[in-house]
């Protein structure tokens, strides 16, 4: 069956793997490192509650591709930077334009899939974030390495953002029905499951209607955005300071930190589509929606809790990529979380509570950057950065195991 498609491609932490070669062209002090990392999700936190209500309004399709368009666009401007004024406003760009896609996932997600599958649905669309930052580790690194600039190697991820645009527009349809590789017996068993859902929210005395406001109230809306804060106050913080990490706390040169980067995100993109897969076999088995993802995600928090503690005290760089690849392979099992706005808000709302969750995460993701960097800036060290990527591994862990994953919220 077809399902949406992941982000698969490089681009946020692009400039993380640049990053070394970066500071030192622009002579940057890691305050303003962390400034510049942190530019990205200013942007994409401030419009992911905007663009939901427009995919909800107008469809994910017109979204996702605009989105893409406009994110190469962006990135290949940002090859052109001649400091870091003219590059941070590249990355408000970049963060302005790749806003629609994860909020436009969550909605197909809640359109494509039968609610036995939503759990794999989810996992896939999100492994896009762990596979693009591995994959990107290494072909920014190899076209740095071949063309001799890190311009150059921007520019060429630009186009290739601005093509997958296009094959986005020719590939997703905003109804099944309306996609050529769909027959007859798949789509009535994906409308089967939406009129199952339609029934039970209709029980709880859901009314269908498009809003925000009404979920405030509500304990499990609040357990969700806290959660996907603290995911991203791991995830963010990995992948922005991790490529610096490796190469100021343990000496790894740019081909070294290319590989270790792909190692480590390539077992969180293999943890979370596994994630998936164990999630949707358990409920199929018959076991309830909070049995499954509290224990599956509570066993992920406590898992990235011991490893990150880990990797403050181990002194063996090949240890610490170990464990980090350990932390990723886990932590990526939050990536469930895409399944939750369908689950508490239906077809109806998925896109505006996509759009809710993931402004909540990338706070995380613009306080994070200046946060490390200011402690990086003041310790000389990234100890206390680790214990800060802790301390949000808690808070998601408080929260995985405080949502309601059994109904959808009565709005």
């Amino acid at each position: 069956m077809s399902q949406p498609r992941s982000r698969d491609c490089p681009d946020r932490g692009s400039i993380s793997v640049a990053l070394p070669i970066i500071q030192k062209e622009f002579n940057l002090p890691p305050e303003l490192v962390g400034l510049l990392l942190s530019a990205f999700f200013w942007t994409y936190a401030l419009m992911q509650i905007p663009v939901g209500w427009l995919i909800d309004k107008f469809g994910p399709r017109k979204m996702v591709t605009a989105s893409c368009i406009g994110w190469g666009a962006a990135t290949a401007a940002s090859g052109f930077a001649g400091g870091f004024v003219s590059m941070f406003i590249a990355r408000l760009g970049i963060g302005v334009t790749e806003a629609g896609v994860m909020p436009a996932g969550g909605k197909l997600n809640a359109i494509w899939m039968h609610k036995k599958e939503r759990g794999r649905g989810a996992t896939i669309l999100d492994a896009g974030a762990p596979l693009g930052a591995g994959l990107g580790g290494i072909l920014i690194t190899w076209l740095i390495a071949s063309t001799g600039s890190w311009r150059i190697s921007f520019i060429i991820a630009g186009a290739a953002t601005i093509l997958m645009g296009l094959a986005v527009w020719w590939y997703i349809r905003d109804n099944p029905r309306q996609h050529k590789g769909v027959n007859e017996a798949e789509a009535a068993y994906i409308e089967a499951s939406h009129a199952e859902d339609d029934a039970e929210a209709a029980k709880e005395g859901a009314q269908g209607k498009r809003a925000l406001l009404p979920y405030l109230k509500f304990r499990s809306f609040w357990a969700m955005c806290f959660g996907w804060l603290g995911f991203n106050g791991v995830f963010y913080g990995l992948l922005t300071w991790g490529p610096l990490y490796l190469a100021q706390a343990k000496g790894f040169d740019l081909k070294t930190i290319g590989w270790s980067t792909f190692v480590i995100f390539g077992a969180g993109f293999v943890g979370e589509i596994l994630g998936g897969i164990i999630a949707d076999k358990w409920r199929a088995s018959g076991a309830s929606a909070n049995r499954v993802m509290r224990t599956l995600l509570g066993i992920s928090s406590v898992v990235v809790v011991g490893g990150l503690v880990g990797v403050t005290v181990v002194a063996d760089p090949i240890t610490a990529v170990v464990l980090l690849s350990v932390v990723l392979f886990f932590l990526r099992w939050v990536g469930l979380f895409w399944s939750i706005p369908s689950i508490l808000g239906g077809r109806t709302n998925a896109g505006v509570l996509g759009g809710a969750m993931n402004f909540s995460g990338n706070i995380a993701g613009f306080v994070t950057p200046i946060v490390v960097g200011l402690i990086v800036g003041a310790t000389g060290s990234y100890t206390w950065a680790l214990l800060y990527f802790v301390g949000s591994a808690v808070i998601m862990g408080i929260s995985v195991l405080a949502l309601d994953y059994n109904k959808r919220l009565p709005v």
